[in-house]
């Protein structure tokens, strides 16, 4: 007999598993994803934002354990642009270590003919000489800016598509996102397309992994007893009496 669920509208409770730093569509998406995986996967277990590869891993938009232990991995996109941030490889990462240490000379260099012009500017105490510190000061600050904007960029790149680690963390990866946002083209290798009416556009290949079904229910429980007392406005506090 077929099973289906009804995704309540936001409301007081439901609105309680929300994170604060999504959006109401990321939030629709994610009950979606969820809807899929109870009704077509039959997954019995599920949770939101799970971390599947230890304390300091990754995490899982959607997570559901289905039939004979098969774990199945989505991830929601809202946007494009929330689609090209995960959306890079190791190629896409050397590329910009390559370019930070092209950026890392050059702010040593500007550094250095600014200290420059400033001891030539001391000997010569003209406006000529003020003028050349100030151009040189203006080099030397856009050249630092650049190499620290490639250093946050390099350790903020998420390369969560390609990652094979991340890959071997379940039998089948999904990308739920609105119907036409992606073209099939752009799809990364061994994913999957959902769309938010909880439909497949494109199926996801299986995966040979190893079995984690343990793991991933420690997962899934640990989320899911997170979220439970959130909703419940339950607040733990440390040690040190502070709420965490």
């Amino acid at each position: 007999m077929p099973v289906s669920i009804r995704i309540p509208k936001l409301s007081d409770p439901l609105s309680n598993f929300k994170n604060r730093n999504e959006s109401e569509l990321t939030y629709v998406l994610k009950w979606a994803a969820w809807k899929w995986l109870w009704e077509v996967v039959r997954c019995r277990v599920i949770g939101f934002e799970v971390r599947l590869e230890g304390p300091a891993g990754r995490i899982a938009d959607v997570v559901g354990l289905g039939p004979d232990n098969k774990v199945f991995l989505i991830e929601v996109k809202s946007s494009r642009a929330d689609l090209q941030r995960d959306d890079n490889n190791e190629r896409a990462r050397q590329k910009l270590l390559e370019d930070g240490n092209s950026l890392n000379r050059a702010s040593q260099l500007s550094k250095r003919i600014l200290n420059d012009v400033i001891m030539s500017a001391e000997s010569d105490g003209t406006q000529a000489g003020s003028k050349s510190i100030a151009r040189a000061t203006v080099d030397a600050v856009r050249m630092s800016d650049k190499s620290k904007s490639n250093r946050r960029r390099i350790k903020t790149l998420s390369t969560k598509f390609h990652d094979p680690a991340y890959l071997r963390c379940a039998d089948y990866h999904y990308i739920m996102a609105l119907d036409r946002m992606i073209r099939v083209t752009e799809l990364p290798d061994n994913w999957g397309l959902l769309n938010e009416k909880s439909a497949v556009v494109i199926e996801a290949p299986a995966k040979q992994v190893k079995r984690v079904t343990q793991q991933v229910l420690r997962s899934i429980a640990r989320a899911n007893t997170r979220d439970f007392m959130k909703a419940c406005q339950v607040y733990v506090r440390n040690d040190s009496g502070t709420g965490v």
